[in-house]
């Protein structure tokens, strides 16, 4: 007995089978993204940060010196220029979250912000602690804000040309607020009287909360500044010098358009 041939598709259900398939496996493939962008980078960068607290802890504990050395840290003779404290070409969305723009010297920096005299931190380093009991966030400092090799790893960046921990002038922070371990993601929960500790191997400082903008331009380089002040709001910031800390983020969240600040002041320093 011969069978018969199996009837084709009409043409129409055929391009509609086939774009059916190419959707679904176009769903499946972003869906892996989303769950890589908002799962799994949080993941390794939260416990990568985490190791990183123990590590400078332990050094700092057993007296090894050196101010927290990365194992990823490189020396200043080997930055590379993309490393300095220029924002990066990249899309911010997904790594940037930094103001750009600013107008502080890192000779400014290293006559102002260097820490008791000791060598400024290698490009890249760990070399400070910060807590914020509100958020009970703890995350390694590190000197730069490069995506690759400071923000992506769930740190928060120091901006060079900006003061160190203590120091007179503005010690100013970026950190993600989306993606790579957030650290900074709920800074706008922040109120005025919170405390801020940064702890170094040399001492704790302890900040407190005084101000914040909760939107600013991505280079509104005022919010950094020695004496920190908006060029984009101009009733916001300071016009004193002082002891500041300094925090930015994106926002809103998941976008890269503007910046959202929080500005602290110097309260106490407790030497180790």
């Amino acid at each position: 007995m011969v069978q018969g041939r199996r009837p084709r598709r009409p043409p129409l259900r055929r391009v509609l089978w086939g774009g059916a398939e190419v959707a679904v496996t176009l769903g499946v493939v972003l869906l892996l993204l989303v769950v890589h962008q908002l799962w799994w980078t949080n993941r390794q960068a939260r416990a990568g940060a985490e190791r990183k607290v123990h590590a400078l802890e332990r050094e700092w504990e057993g007296g090894g010196g050196g101010g927290g050395g990365d194992e990823g840290g490189r020396g200043a003779a080997d930055a590379s220029p993309g490393d300095d404290g220029a924002v990066p070409d990249d899309d911010p969305a997904v790594g940037d979250d930094t103001p750009s723009g600013s107008s502080t010297s890192s000779g400014s920096s290293r006559a102002s912000g260097g820490r008791g005299g000791a060598a400024q931190p290698r490009w890249d380093q760990a070399y400070a602690i910060l807590d914020v009991p509100r958020l009970g966030l703890r995350a390694p400092v590190a000197q730069g804000i490069s995506k690759a090799k400071v923000l992506n790893r769930g740190y928060v960046g120091h901006y060079p040309g900006t003061a160190q921990p203590g120091r007179a002038g503005n010690f100013a922070l970026a950190g993600h607020r989306n993606t790579h371990g957030e650290p900074f993601r709920y800074i706008n929960r922040l109120r005025r009287g919170d405390t801020l500790t940064v702890r170094t191997e040399e001492a704790t400082y302890t900040y407190v909360v005084d101000k914040k903008v909760a939107q600013t331009s991505a280079g509104d380089g005022g919010v950094i500044g020695a004496v920190p002040r908006s060029r984009v709001v101009p009733s916001a910031g300071y016009s004193e010098p002082g002891y500041y800390i300094t925090l930015t983020t994106c926002t809103p969240e998941f976008t890269s358009k503007y910046r959202l600040v929080v500005w602290g002041k110097l309260s106490r320093m407790t030497p180790r």
